[in-house]
């Protein structure tokens, strides 16, 4: 029989709950993971773009930038409800039972209101936050020109205000196999 899900938060029913991870896994998986996807809606359709993205700790959002007009502002504008996934893939998981076929993955799906950021400190601040997760080593006046109030007006800078959050990890080195049916033989683990 199929669960209700519409009148439930999105991270009730996790099918496997002992992948679930905990809030400090996900802080540090959200520190490093290069790419997310944000999805935003718009009449209906569903739309999801790949992004460079900042977990700000301290106002716990995550931030992220688009072009001054397109589909994401107009999205955002219209509905503010996104998401955004990051993952990590790892290694095939084969197996002698066709359902058990698995693969290796670390993944964080973060659920909240994202906003247009329009005042310019903060939009500069934020900025700087994004930059300095990519390039750390980098610092503004110094390897780079500082951001300037054209570039500002040149980008849409979002913050997703988190709501709520899951994270999985199946890092297992196997995917589980059947005494039903003959073993795999060892080349297919390789």
């Amino acid at each position: 029989m199929p669960r209700d899900y519409i009148s439930q938060p999105p991270t009730a029913f996790q099918r496997r709950p002992h992948l679930t991870r905990d809030d400090d896994w996900i802080r540090a998986f959200l520190r490093e993971a290069k790419i997310g996807h944000i999805a935003t809606s718009a009449d209906g359709q569903p739309f999801i773009n790949p992004t460079m993205f900042w977990y700000d700790e301290a106002n716990h959002q995550i931030v992220f930038h688009s072009n001054v007009a397109g589909r994401v502002r107009s999205n955002v504008e219209a509905n503010p409800k996104v998401s955004l996934e990051a993952s990590e893939l790892g290694k095939f998981l084969p197996s002698n039972v066709a359902l058990e076929f698995s693969l290796q993955f670390r993944s964080v799906v973060v659920y909240g209101d994202a906003r247009l950021v329009d005042d310019p400190a903060e939009a500069r601040q934020l900025l700087y936050g994004l930059i300095g997760k990519y390039f750390p080593a980098m610092t503004a006046g110094k390897e780079y020109r500082e951001i300037t109030d054209k570039e500002l007006r040149a980008t849409s800078i979002y913050a997703i205000q988190i709501e709520s959050w899951t994270g999985k990890e199946n890092w297992a080195d196997r995917a589980d196999q059947s005494d039903e049916w003959a073993p795999l033989d060892e080349k297919w683990f390789e």
